[in-house]
């Protein structure tokens, strides 16, 4: 029997709690779909936010029990606007208040929140790049405008390598011993590549990946690579193309396995 991809790697749990939570999981839904925080299309978001915990559960993420938690939220929610109302009765203020309303409050709350972090990460960028090459100049040498990326959250990557998963093609079973190349080995290999050039495309990354397997422990690693700030992983615009970039580690960087830098 094929060995199960969840087994190999039972030591190296990569947590989704470093990256994001469930409320910023429905945000990413809501901005990719377009559509009204407050009239959510909760039949929608609910199977997709249950794909993206599949997803999670078969690459071995250490899944916090909130993710959980808002998934049976949505689950309740959902049925609960599938019932349909006895108008012969008298309703009370349950009955008239929409099941959606407490989560659109908790997700407007939740993007204030991150609107003031990021506010306060961008101040503190600006004033430790005061002293590089400003934008501008920078479109000057190149003859061409400059083009500001962003960063790419949790929930992108994991759509980007759902496209991944999507477009592998399975080749034919084998009965042979399944040799596991190790995330370190993995993260090893990917630096090798990305000293050559300053930047690659996201699914260049998976290039010489053989097996489904393979695709995972390449996803994992670069999750890995990101929270060692070995990399950044950008775009221009939310749904582009997702480039990753080398970078120089800080000195507060955390090594592998999350040990602090010596």
């Amino acid at each position: 029997m094929e060995q199960e991809f969840e087994s190999i790697l039972p030591d190296y749990p990569v947590k989704v709690a470093d990256y994001e939570g469930p409320l910023d999981l429905l945000i990413h839904l809501i901005k990719r779909h377009e559509v009204d925080i407050y009239d959510i299309p909760i039949a929608l978001v609910t199977a997709q936010y249950l794909e993206y915990l599949d997803l999670m559960g078969e690459l071995d993420l250490d899944v916090a029990g909130e993710f959980l938690v808002m998934a049976a939220t949505l689950i309740q929610i959902k049925s609960r606007m599938l019932v349909p109302r006895n108008d012969s009765d008298p309703a009370s203020p349950e009955d008239d208040e929409d099941p959606r309303d407490t989560l659109v409050r908790r997700l407007l709350e939740h993007q204030k929140f991150k609107a003031a972090a990021e506010l306060l990460h961008e101040r503190e960028t600006i004033r430790s790049a005061q002293w590089t090459r400003p934008d501008a100049r920078v479109e000057d040498l190149v003859d061409e405008p400059f083009e500001r990326e962003l960063e790419v959250d949790l929930f992108s990557l994991l759509k980007a390598f759902q496209s991944v998963l999507a477009r592998s093609q399975p080749g034919p079973r084998v009965m042979l011993p399944t040799e596991t190349v190790p995330i370190e080995t993995r993260i090893q290999q990917l630096v090798a590549r990305l000293s050559e050039t300053e930047a690659c495309g996201f699914e260049e990354l998976f290039a010489d990946a053989s097996s489904r397997g393979d695709l995972i422990t390449t996803f994992l690693a670069l999750l890995e690579m990101i929270r060692m700030k070995i990399v950044r992983v950008l775009q221009s615009e939310m749904c582009g193309p997702i480039r990753v970039y080398r970078r120089e580690r800080p000195a507060d960087a955390p090594d592998l396995m999350g040990e602090p830098r010596g």
